[in-house]
């Protein structure tokens, strides 16, 4: 773990420590009827809550795992006032009942506005989505304001914060008065919180919008050819963004259909319509007749919803081709075709055996790769580019050689950062630390290296000289792709779309397999320079590419049309034909 990480987690740690003792001392003190050491422990608390909401989140989230959640805890809260209230004034009976019942009755509330506000939220949320479709005029279901969906639930509690000053007030002054009128205040804001989303719920105000009904219309309307489908998350968008612009440029009526409303949210700019109906039942019944070709650029479960279309043909179009396994998932033999870059994907499937037949796989390029340029950048003040773009560390845990991130990627890193004369970009995977921490911290230390030598995070452009780390959507790995003179990568489909440029790579060997079975076995890696896991080879690569006497240029020629098709062959050209066949 990174110091920084490791620092933030101890007082993130210590903080939690305070605030449960704050809570214990709170109890006590309110047993004993002791009102400094309630009004300093209930400081600490306080304190100690909103530093957890607001810095420390996530430990924060450690009490909730252990059973002591944010519930848990205000009803410990609400039981010391009326303990310290109880003890120190010693109230009537009429006194102690309302010390008593005026936070319960707040629970009370909170209980039902949970229930309420899930009524309103069901009927309120959309059961589709939509981008580029004209609709007509839709009345949207009525939803409460934002401060009542705020207090809705089991966060209405949160009001009874107030009544820890107004104990304190009421122990120092030996009266329960503050008390009773801070709980009646609380709990009149709880009652009208509770009838703004009552009156969002009566008979008639709360159908559900028409958005599925004038999707139907628009479909019987518009009658699309060709749908582009994406079940996965929005930390997988990317695969489905690669395919926007060739789908666009196909020529046919097309329409993207997506199943999570977060990945809409993250899809990219389009002038494809765009629909997105999460509910399986709901996408089952949209009439997708006139839909001829799916294309499915991921293997997940929901694809069988589109999947169970008579009428359609199903192709598999992936989202890159390389010589990992995910390549040839057995999955892909639901699909009526496979369609492939080149003869590397046909021989790859034959390889594997998984059941996909020859005469089921089309070979059509890559049509993304129209706009990667097959020459450097050419410009007078160019410095010489290199991009590191590591795979993620895939699902297997016993795969530690999945990726070069973490065995390599600090030593990759700072080689390149000591070779000087150069400009590093750091490219990784979207999903890079998202199954493993060792991936992360190492993702971590490499960024915290670049910039400790004056690279720049998340840039908006890739100009300039200095280091820069892309993590984000923009630039795209191909923007990226034009600016550098020499790649390092793993085996990924990264490789072979970089072979479309001709200029060198370096595929890394964390696992030190022999030079000529690494080759063998990773096709994409035969015309690259190889890189071991204690990179002893980085410093003649950057030499050699750096001079411009590249030995394995004519090996990368011969294997761009071994990857991605014939020479002069335009693949957007056969990717419109084979749209074309299959809608004919």
């Amino acid at each position: 773990m990174p110091l920084f990480s490791r620092v933030r987690s101890q007082r993130g740690l210590a903080v939690v420590g305070l605030t449960l003792l704050g809570y214990a001392v709170m109890i006590l003190s309110g047993v004993l009827g002791l009102v400094v050491p309630y009004a300093v422990a209930a400081a600490v608390v306080i304190t100690g809550e909103l530093t957890l909401a607001t810095r420390y989140a996530e430990t924060g989230g450690l009490l909730r795992k252990a059973g002591v959640g944010l519930v848990f805890r205000r009803l410990v809260r609400d039981l010391s006032v009326v303990l310290l209230v109880v003890s120190a004034v010693r109230p009537d009976r009429a006194g102690t009942l309302a010390v008593l019942l005026l936070p319960a009755a707040l629970w009370t509330v909170a209980v039902g506005t949970t229930a309420l506000a899930r009524a309103v939220d069901g009927r309120a949320a959309t059961p589709a989505l939509t981008r580029n479709l004209d609709l007509g005029a839709l009345r949207r279901a009525p939803v409460p304001p934002a401060w009542a969906r705020r207090l809705a639930g089991l966060r209405l509690p949160l009001l009874n914060v107030l009544l820890v000053p107004a104990a304190v007030v009421a122990a120092a002054a030996d009266r329960v008065a503050p008390v009773v009128v801070t709980g009646v205040v609380t709990l009149v804001a709880g009652l009208v919180t509770a009838a703004v989303l009552t009156l969002t719920r009566l008979p008639g105000r709360g159908e559900a919008p028409g958005v599925l009904p004038a999707v139907h219309d628009w479909l019987a309307r518009e009658r699309p050819e060709v749908a582009l489908y994406f079940a996965g998350s929005a930390r997988d968008v990317y695969q489905v963004n690669m395919w926007l612009a060739p789908v666009e440029a196909a020529g046919r009526r097309a329409v993207v259909l997506l199943r999570s409303e977060e990945a809409f949210r993250e899809l990219a700019d389009t002038r494809l319509p765009v629909i997105c109906v999460p509910a399986g039942v709901d996408f089952m019944n949209l009439d997708l007749a006139p839909i001829r070709v799916a294309l499915y650029v991921a293997n997940v479960g929901a694809n069988i919803h589109l999947l169970r279309e008579p009428g359609v043909k199903h192709v598999f179009v992936g989202h890159g081709d390389s010589d990992k396994q995910a390549s040839v998932n057995p999955y892909s033999k639901v699909y009526d075709e496979v369609w492939v870059a080149g003869p590397a994907g046909r021989e790859r499937y034959a390889r594997a055996g998984v059941g996909v037949l020859d005469r089921d796989i089309v070979e059509i390029g890559r049509p993304q790769l129209a706009g990667v340029h097959t020459f450097g950048s050419g410009a007078a003040d160019h410095v010489f580019t290199v991009l590191y773009a590591p795979t993620w560390e895939g699902w297997l845990e016993d795969d530690p050689y999945h990726t070069s991130l973490v065995l390599m990627g600090e030593r990759i890193v700072s080689g390149l950062l000591a070779a000087g004369d150069l400009r590093l970009v750091y490219k990784p995977h979207p999903l890079t630390g998202s199954r493993s921490g060792k991936a992360r911290a190492a993702h971590e230390r490499i960024v915290a290296r670049i910039r400790g030598a004056g690279g720049r995070t998340d840039p908006t452009s890739l100009d300039g000289a200095a280091h820069l780390v892309v993590t984000g959507r923009t630039p795209a790995l191909f923007d990226c792709f034009n600016v550098t003179d020499l790649l390092v990568s793993d085996v990924s489909s990264v490789v072979s779309d970089w072979v479309q440029s001709e200029r060198p790579y370096v595929v890394a060997n964390p696992a030190g397999l022999p030079e000529d079975e690494f080759r063998r076995t990773f096709p994409t890696a035969r015309a690259a320079y190889l890189l071991s896991a204690d990179c002893h080879e980085l410093p003649e690569v950057l030499a050699v590419t750096g001079a411009g006497d590249d030995p394995m240029a004519g090996a990368r020629r011969e294997l761009k049309a071994y990857l991605l098709g014939p020479p002069g062959v335009n693949p957007m050209d056969r990717f419109r034909d084979e749209i074309g066949r299959l809608c004919g």
